[in-house]
């Protein structure tokens, strides 16, 4: 039968089979990846091995002659405990030499098997896997799962060396008596079966945590987090957190502690049972030495010969564990390695042409799982080239959304998406985000300089200064960052320094979130030789009197060029070309400004509500809902 480890992660089962074939293909791909990122240790810790097996069986021998030459007056022991001397010489050594080439395996193999991992995970399309609980589990799994190729192959020659350890004490005891041998070697079944099945179950739990861990993880992000340290502390709930990061760890705690404790009844017992078939064995040497069937030689061969058997089944028993155990968190590597494609991929894609036309949505429809409401309802929607096209709408009302697909992060459910009649679906995905620049309101603040914050944009311009200060003069930073106390190659981060480096600002500095927001504009600026921008909240971080020159900018870089612009102050997208008004997952009106105040439809609404709330003259108590509106319209 195969190996099986049923789970329940709280909602349904998993299951996770490691059959003969599957075994055997993880095995074979472990021992390629160990070959391939360290072929001359890998070949050298085998030799070690096969020695390290030999010498116990030959000193064991070595040891009998030493006694019967000694009980037999000791003629050509001079030789012999040279050999013996030279054995425990070499028994001495084996072990450094194996610990430091498995070390040099280790990290080589951690090296290429990471590199592969997250080559893997780069190749992941969309975010659909970023947002399954159950991958980001296998994916923690995975990451562990990484260094195991290396202790796969060690357990392989661990299996080597206790199979050339245990055929020579065999051979060895069962010329002295058979039954002894029989008796020694029956042990060996109850040991294999209770090692496995603890195997499975160590393995198993390392699922089962999972979710337990991955909430451990983010309580403790937000209590080490900047980010959240200010709410934190004004609320007060620090203890809270703590507790809840805490009561997670004592739940993972407890898995664990019941693998432990079964592991200290099982292995108890098997060493008890190996204890009373030791003694066994020394009484029966001892009766037949007094009866002289056995020489004072030989009952030492065979007190060295019961422990050699038994050290050689724990050792092909440890090795088999401990391979099934790694070849389990291994299949999780394997997994994500050679998942499939998040989002389908074409065989051959179609070139994406340069945008003349425009975007469409036709009757796309879209939700993030089957089990989640639609977000996006049969939506139909123009994006005309070379015109601006801002969009509005309340909370959840699709416009994220719209931002996502349009750079593939996703696919329509129903509905296709085109540009300038070409299916997104069937253009290479990296083609069409190198035409797109884009700012999203959850932009990124990156630990790395000036100089790589705004180069990420097209790493192809890192060593351009010329294209690099462009765009940051673009989006109003490029003062700000020549200024800093290396210019552009001030670290924009305090993460890697120590205390005693926190006083000095030429090993980084921290901007405010205005300024953030003004780098990740100039990335996004490095793009402008693209079809396409993608503007999503643009000056939510930024003054009034910032705000009101980014937008001066954006209008004079996005003239005659194709871009969205999302944003809940609907003063900025005024001038927009068209105005689309999201509402339920689809478009409800659009039109210019003008037109849909004419219209007096929601968009009117909308304007007319925040707008209200910059008249000098306006009453606040003429309006007590008032805020509330405006706090609606905010864009998710």
């Amino acid at each position: 039968m195969s190996p099986e480890l049923v789970i329940m992660d709280g909602s349904a089962p998993v299951t996770t089979r490691l059959g003969g074939r599957k075994s055997l293909v993880a095995a074979t791909t472990a021992a390629r990846l160990t070959w391939q990122a360290a072929p001359l240790a890998t070949l050298a810790y085998g030799l070690v091995a096969l020695a390290a097996a030999g010498v116990p069986v030959a000193t064991a021998w070595l040891l009998k002659l030493v006694i019967d030459r000694l009980t037999a007056g000791g003629a050509g022991l001079s030789g012999l405990a040279v050999l013996l001397a030279l054995a425990g010489v070499t028994m001495a050594m084996l072990p450094r030499l194996g610990d430091y080439l498995r070390a040099e395996i280790d990290r080589a193999v951690a090296l290429v098997a990471e590199d592969r991992l997250y080559g893997a995970v780069e190749r992941f399309v969309g975010l659909v896997k970023f947002e399954d609980p159950v991958f980001l589990d296998r994916l923690r799994l995975a990451q562990q799962g990484a260094a195991t190729p290396a202790q796969v192959v060690e357990a392989g020659f661990g299996l080597l060396r206790g199979a050339v350890t245990l055929v020579g004490f065999v051979g060895s005891l069962s010329l002295l008596s058979p039954m002894i041998t029989l008796l020694v070697l029956l042990t060996a079944v109850p040991v294999l079966a209770a090692e496995l099945a603890l195997a499975r179950r160590r393995a198993g739990v390392l699922w089962q945590i999972g979710p337990t861990e991955r909430r451990e993880m983010f309580y403790r992000g937000l209590l080490d987090s900047v980010h959240a340290a200010k709410e934190i502390r004004l609320f007060g709930v620090g203890g809270f957190l703590r507790g809840r990061m805490l009561s997670e760890r004592r739940t993972a705690n407890r898995a664990r502690r019941r693998v432990d404790q079964r592991v200290l009844v099982v292995q108890g017992g098997l060493a008890g049972l190996g204890a009373v078939v030791s003694g066994a064995a020394l009484i029966w040497a001892i009766q037949a030495a007094r009866s002289n069937q056995l020489s004072v030689g030989d009952v030492s061969m065979v007190i060295a010969a019961v422990a050699g058997v038994q050290s050689g089944i724990n050792a092909l028993v440890n090795a088999v564990a401990q391979a099934h155990e790694q070849l389990l968190l291994f299949d999780h590597y394997v997994s994500v390695v050679d998942a499939e494609p998040d989002l389908p991929v074409p065989a051959r894609p179609v070139e994406l042409p340069l945008l003349r036309d425009g975007i469409e949505f036709h009757d796309v429809w879209f939700r993030y799982g089957d089990e989640h409401p639609w977000v996006l309802r049969g939506l139909n929607l123009r994006i005309p080239a070379g015109m601006a096209t801002g969009m509005v709408g309340l909370n959840g009302a699709g416009k994220s959304t719209i931002v996502k697909l349009l750079c593939r992060f996703y696919d329509p459910t129903r509905g296709a998406i085109t540009w300038d009649g070409v299916d997104l679906r069937t253009v290479d995905a990296a083609q069409l985000r190198q035409r797109i620049g884009a700012v999203f309101q959850d932009f990124m603040e990156y630990d790395l300089t000036a100089r790589e914050n705004v180069a990420l944009g097209d790493l192809s311009v890192l060593d351009d200064p010329e294209r690099l200060h462009t765009a940051a003069r673009r989006a109003g930073v490029h003062d700000l960052l020549s200024s800093l106390p290396r210019g552009y190659d001030t670290l924009l981060t305090r993460l890697f320094f120590g205390e005693s480096d926190q006083g000095d600002p030429e090993t980084g500095i921290r901007l405010s979130g205005g300024q953030w927001q003004r780098v990740a504009l100039a990335r996004a600026f490095l793009r402008d030789r693209g079809d396409l921008m993608i503007l999503d909240e643009p000056s939510a971080g930024l003054d009034a009197e910032a705000e009101h020159e980014l937008h001066t900018r954006l209008r004079q870089h996005r003239e005659g060029r194709t871009s969205v612009l999302v944003s809940h102050r609907l003063g900025a997208i005024r001038a927009a070309d068209r105005i689309v008004v999201v509402a339920d997952g689809t478009v409800v009106e659009q039109g210019g400004h003008e037109v849909l105040l004419a219209a007096e439809g929601a968009y009117a609404r909308l304007f007319r509500l925040q707008a209200a709330g910059y008249q000098l003259d306006s009453d606040p108590a003429s309006d007590p809902g008032r805020v509330d509106h405006q706090d609606s319209i905010t864009i998710d």
